[in-house]
């Protein structure tokens, strides 16, 4: 009984001697498989403390003295001190776009006026020398009649006028002029000597002339000659140039 139970303690010894050196192999080949990318074991086999993974800050680190080869990205704390900066320099472009906007608006708001006046100015430039070679022309027309064709003498008359003064005419030739001449066998004769425009537009010039009526009839002996100064009015129509008024002066 005494030599198997020194056998046993001897048996038990070994055995835990053996399994004490392979869980330590075991132990030892799992720490470095754990660490392989980690830090180098020391001769003894024990490793090193594990380095602690970084946070999410950023790190401002300063520059070396003889600069940096690749230099690191700026940090989200100078970008924030910049944001001020940056939004000045916005608003100030925002607000010299405002300015360019106003201050084209208002030059093409000139150009437009200026256009519009040079387009009038002209207008009335063709209206002054259109109307008065109207006027030269329908003055003789107008103011002329002989009685053995008086009828024909008016409704050429008519052609050269309009609105409100031809009706006007049609009745005071119908109702006076007509009668009197036939009475007395009146032919009246009338010429342009000289003409000047008064004031003009674009759809109106007054015109000044100077005209030579010469009458004859039985009521007087001969010929008799009138110098009279006629102020016509000239209106501008869909065709052409049309007298709207005759004022003697």
């Amino acid at each position: 009984m005494a030599r198997t139970t020194t056998r046993g303690r001897g048996s038990g010894s070994g055995t835990r001697h053996t399994m004490t050196a392979a869980a330590r192999a075991a132990a030892k080949r799992a720490d470095r498989g754990h660490h392989e990318l980690g830090p180098a074991t020391d001769d003894e086999g024990a490793t090193g403390r594990s380095e602690e993974p970084l946070s999410g800050r950023t790190v401002l680190i300063e520059a070396p003295g003889n600069g940096w080869a690749d230099p690191p990205e700026p940090s989200p704390e100078s970008l924030t001190e910049d944001a001020p900066e940056e939004r000045d320099v916005s608003r100030r472009r925002r607000l010299s776009t405002a300015v360019l906007g106003v201050l084209l608006a208002a030059s093409l708001g000139a150009v437009g006026v200026l256009g519009w006046q040079y387009r009038e100015g002209q207008q009335t430039h063709d209206a002054r020398a259109e109307a008065l070679a109207a006027a030269r022309k329908a003055a003789p027309v107008v103011l002329s009649y002989d009685y053995r064709h008086l009828d024909q003498d008016f409704t050429r008359a008519r052609t050269r006028l309009t609105g409100g003064f031809r009706d006007e005419y049609r009745k005071t030739t119908a109702g006076v002029v007509g009668p009197t001449a036939e009475k007395y066998h009146g032919v009246v004769k009338a010429t342009v000597a000289t003409a000047s425009v008064v004031s003009a537009s674009p759809d109106q010039v007054m015109v000044l002339l100077f005209v030579n009526q010469v009458t004859q009839s039985t009521q007087v002996s001969g010929s008799r000659v009138d110098l009279n100064r006629v102020r016509m009015t000239m209106a501008r129509t869909s065709a052409g140039w049309k007298v709207s008024a005759v004022d003697a002066l």
